[in-house]
């Protein structure tokens, strides 16, 4: 029997109820009814339910973990079956992706989390080691994904963290990422981006980060997404490339990242500094990971998509309609 559930003709929220008299239940699922039903943000339910956010991670969690909230996309269009497989044949794809998205000029974030937490929640399996990148869109998939407990799940972070406590931390993500699943937590305790190449080399071969690196090297799958220059982008927006770096590396022709790796139009590492300063795993070792997942849309990633999608070869590419367009114009 449903406890709550809004529907219509291509999406549903629902909880179910928990077969236990947990004394949490109550506590669950009310914070589930707020930030799901009434789209409040975790710091809002946090105020309503008189806890903290992190209270309100686990209780989320928790709830989809088991069972109680389900979110899904019920029925995918079938006139995007062509943008899917135009995409799949020019940039020789495993799978294209792509979530409806008609409005122009509007956030896709929303529709591609939401379709890319139903691709990983269907992805995941027992055993299985998942190297994860970070930002906005990623970060937006955590309540989509149906976590499950997984025995002998491994979750790496692919990058440093950032001094701050916010909101797109990578090492937050990757952590929330390892919770759905009842999975060990790997993080990479060094700042995303240190201040000089010295001190990373230090970090690499004498503090053991390269270890990290090496296991996240080894993973079965890798679920990245890229950022763009142009525009004030996640890494921009939170302070973690200054504005004087964001104009030097435009100038430089980078088009965008991809774990802190700023590249060109056709996929090559930029010469500038801030590559060499990024503490994250490089491209090369991306590349050797069997499968990956590339989540990413928006009109300022267009460029840096096109020069993704050729460089890593991705298994999977979740984007929406709009960016499908632009990239096969």
């Amino acid at each position: 029997m449903a406890d709550t559930a809004r529907t219509s003709d291509n999406f549903a929220v629902g909880t179910r109820a928990g077969q236990t008299a947990d004394a949490n239940h109550q506590l669950r699922i009310r914070a589930a009814w707020i930030y799901y039903i009434e789209g409040r943000t975790q710091n809002e339910v946090a105020a309503a339910l008189g806890i903290n956010r992190v209270a309100v991670t686990r209780l989320l969690s928790e709830a989809r973990r088991r069972g109680e909230v389900s979110i899904r996309i019920r029925s995918p269009l079938a006139a995007l079956i062509d943008l899917q497989r135009r995409l799949e044949e020019r940039y020789a794809l495993g799978q294209a992706i792509v979530a409806p998205h008609a409005e122009i000029g509007v956030d896709p974030t929303r529709v591609i989390a939401a379709t890319a937490g139903a691709h990983i929640s269907d992805l995941m399996a027992a055993n299985m080691t998942i190297g994860v990148g970070w930002g906005r869109t990623l970060h937006a998939t955590l309540p989509f994904i149906e976590g499950r407990s997984l025995e002998g799940v491994r979750v790496i972070s692919l990058l440093g963290g950032i001094a701050q406590a916010r909101r797109f931390n990578p090492a937050e993500f990757a952590w929330q990422f390892a919770e759905l699943f009842d999975g060990e937590g790997f993080l990479v305790p060094a700042p995303a981006l240190v201040d000089s190449p010295q001190t990373k080399h230090a970090l690499l071969e004498h503090c053991g980060l390269d270890l990290i690196f090496q296991m996240a090297e080894a993973s079965d799958v890798a679920i990245v997404s890229a950022g763009g220059i142009s525009t004030l982008t996640t890494s921009y927006r939170l302070g973690h490339v200054s504005e004087t770096d964001r104009i030097a590396l435009r100038d430089a022709g980078a088009v965008g990242d991809i774990l802190y790796n700023f590249i060109d139009a056709s996929g090559r590492m930029i010469d500038h500094p801030v590559n060499a300063r990024a503490v994250s795993l490089s491209l090369d070792r991306l590349a050797r990971i069997p499968r990956k997942v590339l989540i990413s849309g928006g009109p300022e990633k267009v460029a840096v998509l096109r020069a993704a999608l050729r460089l890593l070869a991705p298994t999977t590419f979740v984007t929406d309609e709009q960016t499908a367009l632009a990239l096969l114009a």
